[in-house]
């Protein structure tokens, strides 16, 4: 477990989950005090990408001041032992695993599994998700969050997939305890080029959009 674990109170004055995939230890070093400058508060770093643990390992030692750094596509325990041993202080799954899950509630580290039917998604809940990753948003939409909600209201739910700048405050009006999105934030074109103010400026606009929840 990190030594400075996850903060709900950060996570719910912004409760966007960023998510890094692919991109460069050189480029993360400048995204995460801009990411954090901009008023977002909460990033996970995908196992998929090349040199995941060396990144989370850089972004706990030095950028965890104000931010929640999480491990993504977590998919087995071998996954969750090298996110846990690089810092990281919360863990995203796209899939339901029970051993992951029983294994982050064990160690009181939050989990955040994906699930997509509502079995699914009330299976990961019971076996202890801190919140379900409900995945891949993009099918269902909004109203899909407002039927879950309807008789399962106890449930927290991260719609992930398909979240964008134009439609995140339905998700949140339809019941969303948060939401993750990855490349509707983490613009690559804007990173390629290495548009730090317009990254900024791009960021501030969904700090923005969460104060009309």
């Amino acid at each position: 477990m990190s030594k400075n674990p996850f903060s709900w109170e950060l996570f719910n004055k912004a409760p966007i989950v960023g998510i890094i995939r692919g991109l460069s230890l050189e480029e993360i070093i400048q995204i995460l005090p801009i990411y954090r400058a901009a008023g977002l508060t909460t990033i996970e770093i995908t196992m998929n990408t090349p040199e995941a643990e060396k990144i989370i390992r850089y972004a706990v030692e030095n950028e965890q001041q104000g931010l929640n750094i999480g491990a993504g596509t977590v998919c087995t325990k071998d996954d969750l032992q090298k996110a846990l041993e690089a810092g990281a202080q919360f863990i995203v799954t796209p899939i339901l695993d029970k051993k992951v899950v029983k294994a982050c509630v064990r160690k009181e580290v939050p989990i955040f599994p994906g699930a997509f039917t509502p079995s699914e998604i009330f299976k990961a809940w019971m076996l202890g998700a801190s919140m379900v990753k409900v995945f891949p948003a993009t099918q269902m939409g909004s109203s899909y969050i407002k039927e879950l909600k309807a008789p399962l209201n106890q449930l927290k739910l991260l719609p992930t997939g398909g979240v964008s700048l134009e439609n995140m405050i339905e998700f949140f009006s339809a019941g969303a305890d948060g939401v993750g999105m990855g490349g509707k934030l983490l613009d690559k074109k804007m990173i390629q080029e290495k548009d730090w103010k317009g990254l900024k400026t791009h960021f501030l606009q969904f700090t923005k959009q969460l104060a009309r929840r």
